[in-house]
């Protein structure tokens, strides 16, 4: 799927953290289509510099409302750029692209960093009959306003910090094997930094749970033309994450 171009209007762009952002915007072709697990590309300025969109999962969306949600850290000049935008601005996006997640009865789902954002948005969509709890990998305690966003979802959330100031102390892999006797999960769902998703899925193998995770691939175009995100694949296959993923069965990009 190609997505949409939208000139989405800007309705809320705050900061919530040291240097992550919130963004809700007005982009109701997207909202009506988008799907958990997929995201945008958002050109952030009409110059030449920088010159490639950026790619960023949809944290929620609203059919009804039309609008989409955006969580982003600011690591460079294009994401700085975004942090200017104020009410009523627009913001190029097109979307939606990309694969979902499988959602099912009962998910645990694990997030790092931004990649807690399509997390949040599964969290916020889940149907009849599923139910998920959430685990989250932090540095440290001042990084819990991440927890924070998922008290409005019927959700229970675990979380891990490297050092122990809050919650479990260790990686998120470390509390895995005591929710996993705990629980019946039918699935782990995780995004995040590659080294931490690479520890889930392999967990996740241990405890005989399937495992599906998002690739954060830089990307240029996003919609599969480009060739910029390409990663290796089980059996010799060559994906192209934004067209082929950024959802993919754990063990056929880790391997």
């Amino acid at each position: 799927m190609s997505g949409y171009v939208e000139a989405a209007r800007v309705l809320r762009n705050e900061q919530i953290g040291a240097d992550v952002w919130i963004m809700e915007l007005y982009a109701p072709k997207q909202a009506k289509e988008a799907q958990v697990g997929q995201f945008c590309n958002v050109r952030v300025t009409d110059g030449t510099a920088p010159l490639l969109r950026r790619p960023i999962s949809y944290a929620g969306f609203d059919s009804e409302k039309g609008t989409i949600t955006l969580l982003y850290r600011v690591v460079g000049r294009g994401t700085e750029l975004m942090t200017r935008l104020e009410k009523d601005d627009t913001l190029d996006c097109l979307g939606p692209l990309g694969s979902r997640f499988e959602t099912s009865r009962h998910m645990l789902l694990v997030g790092g960093g931004v990649g807690i954002a399509p997390m949040l948005c599964i969290a916020s969509k889940l149907k009849d009959g599923e139910e998920a709890q959430v685990l989250l990998g932090f540095r440290s305690k001042s990084e819990s306003f991440w927890a924070d966003l998922f008290k409005p979802y019927p959700v229970k959330v675990h979380i891990t910090t490297d050092d122990g100031s809050l919650g479990t102390k260790g990686f998120p892999t470390a509390l895995m094997p005591t929710l996993a006797a705990d629980n019946d999960f039918s699935a782990v769902l995780t995004c995040g930094p590659t080294p931490m998703m690479k520890g889930v899925a392999a967990e996740a193998a241990t405890l005989g749970i399937p495992c599906q995770v998002s690739l954060e691939e830089r990307m240029g175009c996003g919609t599969g033309g480009c060739l910029g995100c390409g990663c290796d694949g089980a059996g010799g296959k060559r994906y192209k994450v934004c067209q082929d993923g950024p959802v993919f069965p754990a063990e056929e990009v880790f391997f």
